[in-house]
């Protein structure tokens, strides 16, 4: 930029042209996605106070002594000389008049810059939205340039804390409801982790829900921030809120929280202004909020989005097809309890800039995003769909492409769905657990602690099994209302009972029970809590007429749980209706053709082939489960039982030495007086495959070879 250029009075107001994003790490942004953000500190440092300073312009003096305070004046104006020129060469992208320069004043052209801090300081009550901005400490990057830039710096900060506070307080205040108030206490902690009303606020929300232990997991909350942060416990005044929460009426009536202290009155610069057409819309921070308050039996979960699908080379008779497959997933989505599902219809509302997969996490506050495409080729359609990671780098965690005839689309998007779903749920699931497992002990939740079990649950390694137990325990501990930390406790003691850990199996095989029965009890609408109930019925309780009734309820909650599918087959396989068996345990295989886990729930195809009298198909089964996890004793019993009617010695002998490594007390009467199988015939049948296997009768008998 030539100097007449740069001394020319300021343009008038334009379009908006590049975008900075001072909160969290800085970012800037052309309209067309080009980063414009300078390569040095104090580059990024002038361009943000610049940014900072608007509508006024910054004086070029005090840009001096902010990041030069140690130097002279003339030597402090030279170095502010040579940043200038910098920024000016790193913003060519965006053209050459968006900065301003004049002798004594620097400024960003009225109106060619969104930036984030403005959007915060011009939030009100009535347009609260812009608030989700404020995830992270101002310029969180930019600390220790200078000693008057760190002070500024601070001030800065705690000037745009205060703002926010202030506003999420007045919120605060106007809610009248538990819905309506535990998003905006979580936010209001999100801007002031120590602040106390907030917590309160949110305990008796909960409480007036009948969540108690979700009230009590945030007074534990409270009390561990007050104790980092402020070396402080939690005043009278929370502390009588949580023994009314645990005394024996729970269920609070919701109450306005009271008033904060009164703030002093913000600088003049920073009074609340129209925001502008670019701005977030409320309904875009309302989406993530109500998807919250959907939730239930869970204090944390994955948030997903769902975006509006593309249509790729269809008419105007498809239009409908790819509003209605997201719906449709949106809707099967939240039948799992464990997640928040976000439908992202107002994403057309977003800035062009911002339709991407960082604006959309910025914009909607989630953690996934499901899109995909519909294609349309003569009678038959390809519907593409993937699951995007937000938080590593909007990394494709899983993809899947599916063609079918398009005579009847409603089905067609009921299938579709349904395996989407199934699909989506273990592996979501999995990448949660394996993020926890990265992070810290140090403050862990319940739910956090069930994240980090559930890896060691499926290794079948005893050693970090009993980890798993552990965490599993203090999970229940912590929040003894906490439903799904009951239902994976449950689990966690049939695997110890199946795997023959247990020292006291009969004492571990009450306590799964106990587990079980207390997880349905705290969330009846759990479909996984119902299945897992089920099943430590039928497989340690050998009671699966029983367990029907639960493996039904869970399917009618959530028909796409592939879990359901399969534990239910199986327990019509222990009463002999191999038949039905069949059919629930291959749709649990068209449903998750790749479960993460298929080691434990292809076991069934291993029980219903022996039982079936179709050997061969349940070695096939056998070798497929071994190959996947060799340490899973369940998976061996019928798979040596099918190798016994074969005469397959020499890999019986295999299986059996594996067998034996995991239980060495297993017997043929420890077999018949565990097993769940109900019909006399097919124990008898069972019990000859393995004594052909060469199982001895007792423990202790001859010795395996």
């Amino acid at each position: 930029m030539s100097s007449a250029t740069a001394q020319r009075q300021p343009p008038a107001q334009g379009p908006t042209i590049i975008r900075l994003r001072l909160i969290g790490q800085m970012e800037a942004w052309t309209l067309t996605s080009e980063s414009v953000l300078p390569s040095g500190r104090k580059t990024r440092a002038l361009l943000a106070a610049i940014a900072l300073a608007a509508p006024r312009p910054a004086l070029r003096g005090r840009l001096a002594e902010l990041l030069w305070s140690r130097r002279p004046e003339e030597q402090a104006r030279a170095s502010l000389r040579q940043e200038i020129h910098r920024l000016l060469d790193v913003l060519t992208p965006a053209g050459d008049d968006i900065l301003i320069v004049t002798r004594d004043h620097l400024q960003l052209r009225p109106g060619a810059a969104w930036v984030d801090v403005e959007e915060v300081l011009r939030a009100t009550v009535q347009e609260p939205a812009p608030l989700s901005l404020l995830d992270g400490d101002l310029l969180e990057d930019l600390d220790g340039i200078d000693p008057a830039w760190d002070a500024y710096l601070a001030a800065e900060r705690e000037r745009l804390r205060d703002r926010a506070r202030a506003l999420a307080e007045a919120l605060l205040r106007e809610q009248a409801e538990p819905e309506g108030t535990i998003p905006v206490a979580q936010q209001l902690l999100n801007i002031d982790r120590a602040h106390e009303g907030a917590w309160r606020a949110l305990m008796r929300a909960h409480a007036a829900r009948g969540e108690r232990g979700m009230a009590i997991q945030a007074y534990e909350r409270c009390r561990a921030v007050l104790a980092d942060l402020l070396d402080t416990s939690p005043s009278a005044e929370t502390q009588k809120l949580l023994a009314e929460i645990r005394g024996p009426n729970p269920r609070l009536q919701p109450r306005r929280p009271p008033p904060p202290p009164e703030m002093p009155d913000a600088p003049e610069e920073a009074d609340p202004a129209p925001v502008r057409d670019h701005a977030a819309p409320a309904a875009v921070a309302e989406e993530p909020a109500r998807a919250r308050r959907e939730a239930r039996g869970m204090r944390g979960g994955a948030r997903i989005g769902i975006a509006p699908f593309q249509m790729v080379g269809t008419g105007p008779e498809d239009a409908h097809l790819a509003p209605g497959l997201a719906g449709e997933i949106t809707t099967a989505l939240s039948r799992f309890r464990w997640m928040f599902v976000v439908l992202l219809g107002s994403l057309d509302r977003l800035p062009a800039d911002q339709r991407n997969e960082r604006g959309i996490r910025q914009n909607f506050a989630i953690d996934f995003l499901v899109d995909g495409t519909v294609q349309r080729v003569g009678t038959r359609l390809r519907v593409t769909i993937r699951l995007v990671d937000l938080r590593n780098n909007n990394q494709i965690v899983w993809a899947r492409r599916f063609d079918r005839q398009a005579h009847d689309l409603l089905t067609l998007q009921d299938e579709i769905a349904a395996e989407v779903v199934a699909q989506i749920d273990p592996e979501v699931l999995l990448i949660e657990a394996n993020r926890v497992a990265t992070q810290p002990l140090v403050d862990a939740t319940a739910y956090d602690l069930v994240l980090r079990a559930l890896p060691l649950i499926w290794r079948m390694d005893r050693e970090p099994y009993m980890d798993a137990g552990t965490y599993l325990a203090r999970a229940v501990e912590l929040e003894p209302e906490y439903a799904a930390a009951q239902a994976w406790y449950a689990v966690w003691h049939v695997f110890y009972i199946g795997q023959g850990w247990a020292s006291e199996p009969v004492q571990a095989l009450e306590r799964a029970g106990q587990l079980a029965e207390r997880a349905v009890a705290l969330d009846p609408q759990d479909a996984r809590g119902l299945t897992i109930a089920g099943h430590v019925r039928a497989f340690l309780h050998r009671r699966p007429r029983e367990a029907l009734a639960l493996h039904d309820r869970a399917l009618h909650l959530n028909p796409n749980l592939a879990m359901a599918w399969n534990l239910s087959g199986v327990a019509h396989a222990y009463l002999g209706n191999l038949e039905e068996a069949e059919i629930r345990i291959n749709r649990y295989k068209r449903l998750s053709p790749l479960d993460p886990h298929a080691f434990f729930f292809d076991t069934a195809f291993i029980i219903l082939g022996l039982l079936k009298r179709d050997y061969e198909s349940a070695v096939v089964a056998g070798r497929a489960v071994s190959e996947m996890n060799p340490s899973f004793s369940a998976a061996c019993k019928p798979y040596l039982a099918a190798l016994g009617h074969l005469n397959y010695r020499q890999e019986a002998a295999v299986v059996r030495r594996r067998l034996f490594s995991i239980e060495p007390n297993f017997s043929i009467r420890q077999f018949i007086r565990s097993t769940p199988i109900d019909r006399m015939e097919d124990r008898e049948h069972y019990v000859h495959g393995l004594r052909l296997a060469g199982v001895p009768e007792e423990s202790g008998g001859a010795t395996p070879d």
